[in-house]
């Protein structure tokens, strides 16, 4: 792990929250992951780096976060709860419900849609959270999207997908 701070570390510091080694290393686990990992997996990824995290160290921590505003909670309907830092750009999600894979995206389409239904509904959005749920048409598409997310691009339009 490098030595600069992530945006967590320093969203801590700037709250004014004690950062314990552990919560360090915790916050680095969340800040480095390119999935949405539940506290199983952070408390699985943190022993590699010091084998006296405990899990109820994980838990407390990630909530510490979470109430502070720093790391966001979702959960996929998978019966667990995943964590992501709160990003610096919206995005939305889709849940591959086949494995578990999550694909983030950018749709500034649908992004307009939901502002122009809450205006006709009488209302200024002032904020949402869209996930889409679904299972690949092929393993071409699926290979293609996750290799666009992996180097950062965002995957096409899920409307373009047929």
């Amino acid at each position: 792990m490098s030595e600069k701070p992530t945006a967590i570390e320093e969203a801590c510091v700037t709250l004014g929250l004690r950062m314990t080694d552990q919560r360090r290393v915790i916050a680095r686990i969340i800040a480095d992951a390119q999935d949405h990992p539940d506290v199983e997996e952070l408390h699985r990824r943190a022993v590699e780096v010091d084998d006296r995290i405990s899990i109820s160290t994980v838990y407390r921590t990630v909530k510490l976060f979470e109430d502070a505003g720093i790391i966001e909670r979702h959960d996929f309907r998978d019966g667990r709860s995943r964590y992501e830092p709160v990003p610096d750009e919206h995005h939305d999600h889709l849940i591959d419900l086949r494995n578990g894979t999550v694909v983030e995206f950018r749709s500034e389409e649908i992004e307009q849609l939901q502002e122009e239904i809450a205006r006709r509904l009488g209302f200024r959005l002032v904020g949402h959270r869209l996930e889409l749920y679904g299972v690949p048409l092929d393993k071409a598409k699926t290979s293609a999207n996750m290799s666009a997310k992996t180097s950062g691009e965002t995957p096409a339009d899920p409307a373009d997908k047929g």
